[in-house]
């Protein structure tokens, strides 16, 4: 379909843009839709560069208005189309000596209706797909779209507006050496010449100052853009590349700033050469109030001051430093390479490996950055063929201990240089911390977490000096992250509600809850020898090290307190259980609770000592709830483990993860034993032994229930975990 048939069938918001458009005088819509299909079959780019093409082009055009004029009296249209088509005729014959301005002009409208298009398309095409996003943000895009799109459009508006008033300077000039020359003696003659001379410098002196007006609004637009850019959209990056950096799900990508600070970049260059335009006509053209010589310098120095702002917040730090190794981004070891990569968002092709990027870190510590510590910005290692330098094998070493609450930042340096301008550029990372053990890693990531949560001054080096508190949303929403980039599964409502209640005691509402950076991460929580931040990572690390696929299915309740598992499972059928973590282990414990009965109906809820990453690691945890069973007066084993937490049964819940061995003696598991006053160790042992044997060699893991032993019992049955004799006779040579 033409490409005029397509806009006319637009819808009414887009045909507006149409009808504003063709709004002016410089090409009129009824020539567009008379001759559309001719126009559109034109090679009008070749013309505006080809003086011979667009003479023939010219010549064809007033033909077809010639014909388009007979058709209109042929057929008995009204007067009015009739006298217009001759109107537009006749106002064409100005490009008679200089045809490829018109080509220009049409070449330029046909441009501008492919954008309407493209943006018709586009919307289209979201609108089939039904993008959700935020409206906040999309209202915000939208904004800086149509700011941008007039932006670009004035500058190409003006850049027509330049060419025009060459055209008047050219022929005043040429008049004026004329009168010159010829010298007549003729006053009448002379009046006459120096009236049509006036006359002409009148209409020039007015087309520079309305020039120069439309440079000062272009301006105000330019400055309006730059402020969205750099105060809220660059903002509103930096601080969600900070919360990216300590596991929050936002995104962080750079293409679209860097289209809207490229697009300003060039709207601003090309104001540039207007003013350099008008210096030049101004040197072979002046007079007396020329409005060049008052107005340019001001002008000048306003769109060099716009475009040194808007260079120097362009150049960013897109990935912040990491180790390939390290728990999170921030966290540097001396000795241990390290990544990093800059970007500069105003991405012109002719500084493709122009801009040299150099590196160091803050000078005031013994450290020094080896390996490519100087790199060109440039397309090639970019996926999406941004301006970057990615320092990918940094290496760096320190010459004293490390504090895990000194921040260190990473400056980056580089010129550019482009048409006359040159701006020194910097940028940092945020704050970094050193370490020179792994044992500092997971003290130096809460200090990465407990900056980057709270603090939105990313240069601020002594933030740990007067450390703030953080509100309980804050801290919940970070805690939650850690398992969500970690595992892809946050947390709940109700297990960010046991941390709250095992941080704040028993609260109604835990929103105006503070806690400090000592508590979370310094002092014990009371009755333990750990604090809150060395418990929390430690049941982090074990969940993605041997429980990722139980947590991400949801098997796992985890944080939830005694007394309200006793509650939950209190009110359930025989043989219900529920996985929580332990929070009295360290470095991380999962223990399971199940509800019995009593022969008189009385719920029991029981647990078994936790298991840890050690336990973990020597057999899967579905496996020990596959295979758990416990010994009690009967001596017969039985799983009590039936249904998950609420009600789904076990096999559901855990079947996808079995082996294929489907249990019984070939089965290697765990086996519990449950001893209380009446049934003691000794007599489960011998029980084993003289009944069970053979399913008991098969056992890898056996758990004993201490509540009840004497503590010369617990020590042979703490020692007997560890052993690696066999269990027959280990207890032959014990007790036998």
């Amino acid at each position: 379909m033409a490409q005029w048939e397509k806009l006319r069938q637009l819808e009414s918001v887009y045909l507006t843009q149409v009808d504003e458009l063709y709004d002016g005088e410089a090409f009129p819509m009824d020539v567009r839709h008379y001759l559309a299909h001719w126009i559109e079959g034109q090679d009008w780019d070749r013309a505006a560069r080809d003086h011979d093409v667009a003479m023939v082009l010219f010549q064809v055009l007033l033909e077809n208005l010639d014909i388009q004029h007979s058709r209109f009296v042929q057929g008995g249209e009204s007067f009015l189309l009739q006298h217009n088509i001759r109107r537009f005729k006749h106002s064409f014959q100005r490009y008679q000596e200089e045809p490829y301005n018109l080509a220009s002009i049409i070449q330029w409208f046909l441009a501008k209706e492919k954008e309407i298009l493209q943006n018709a398309e586009l919307a289209e095409q979201v609108q089939l797909m039904q993008v959700q996003q935020n409206p906040m943000e999309t209202d915000s895009q939208r904004n800086i779209e149509r700011k941008m799109a007039d932006l670009k459009n004035k500058v190409q508006c003006m850049e027509h507006t330049v060419k025009c008033m060459e055209e008047q300077q050219d022929e005043f000039d040429f008049k004026y050496q004329t009168h010159n020359m010829e010298g007549t003696t003729n006053e009448a003659e002379k009046t006459e010449q120096m009236k049509v001379l006036q006359a002409l410098l009148n209409r020039l002196d007015a087309s520079r100052k309305s020039m120069l007006s439309g440079i000062g609004v272009l301006l105000d637009g330019a400055e309006e853009l730059l402020c969205v850019l750099v105060r809220e959209e660059l903002v509103q990056w930096q601080r969600r590349q900070q919360k990216a950096c300590i596991g929050a799900p936002d995104s962080t990508c750079l293409d679209q700033l860097e289209k809207w600070f490229t697009t300003e970049a060039e709207c601003l260059f090309q104001v540039r050469k207007f003013l350099k335009k008008l210096e030049e006509l101004m040197g072979k053209v002046t007079y007396e109030h020329d409005p060049v010589k008052k107005q340019k310098p001001a002008l000048q120095k306003r769109v060099d001051s716009l475009l040194t702002s808007l260079l120097k917040s362009a150049f960013v730090v897109e990935t912040q430093p990491s180790m390939p190794q390290g728990k999170g981004p921030l966290v540097l070891r001396t000795n241990v390479q390290f990544s990093v990569k800059t970007r500069f968002l105003v991405k012109f092709p002719e500084l493709n490996h122009a801009m040299k990027v150099n590196v160091s870190m803050d000078r005031y510590r013994r450290f020094n950055v080896l390996g490519t510590n100087s790199k060109a910005l440039n397309m090639a290692e970019s996926m999406s063929g941004g301006m970057v330098a990615d320092f990918r094998h940094l290496v760096k070493i320190w010459l004293s201990l490390s504090v895990t609450e000194e921040l260190h930042i990473i400056n980056f340096f580089t010129e550019f240089l482009l048409h006359d301008v040159s701006v020194s550029l910097e940028t940092s990372s945020l704050p970094v911390v050193i370490i020179s053990n792994s044992s500092q890693q997971q003290s130096a990531w809460a200090s990465i977490l407990w900056f980057n949560m709270l603090c939105l001054e990313p240069k601020n080096l002594l933030f740990f000096a007067n450390c703030p508190v953080a509100m309980w949303p804050q801290l919940g929403e970070m805690l939650s992250w850690q398992f969500l980039s970690s595992t892809t599964r946050g947390l709940e409502s109700n297990q960010l509600d046991m941390i709250a209640h095992k941080l704040f005691g028993k609260q109604q509402n835990y929103d105006a809850c503070k806690i400090s950076w000592t508590k979370f991460s310094k002092e014990n929580v009371p009755n333990t020898n750990f604090t809150f931040w060395v418990w929390f990572d430690g049941i982090l690390l074990m969940v993605k090290s041997h429980l990722e696929n139980l947590w991400k299915d949801g098997s796992i309740m985890g944080f939830v307190s005694k007394g309200k598992e006793k509650t939950l499972l209190k009110k359930k059928q025989r043989g219900t259980f529920l996985l929580r973590f332990s929070e009295s282990i360290r470095d991380g414990g999962i223990t399971f609770s199940w509800v019995d009965y009593s022969p008189t109906g009385e719920p029991d809820v029981r647990s078994v000592q936790p298991f840890t990453k050690v336990d973990l690691g020597q057999i899967p945890f579905h496996e020990i709830i596959r295979n758990f069973q416990i010994l009690e007066e009967e001596n017969v084993p039985e799983n009590p483990l039936l249904f998950l937490y609420p009600d789904t049964p076990k096999v559901e819940a855990f079947g996808k993860y079995y082996t294929e061995k489907s249990g019984g003696d070939n089965t290697r598991g765990i086996l519990y034993l449950w001893c209380n006053e009446s049934f003691g160790i000794l007599d489960a042992f011998y029980s084993l032994f003289t009944k069970n044997l053979t399913s008991f060699l098969q056992v890898e893991l056996i758990a004993i229930n201490l509540s009840n032993l004497p503590l010369s019992f617990q020590r042979i049955v703490n020692t007997l975990s560890t052993s690696k004799l066999s269990w027959f006779s280990y207890l032959k040579s014990e007790y036998f």
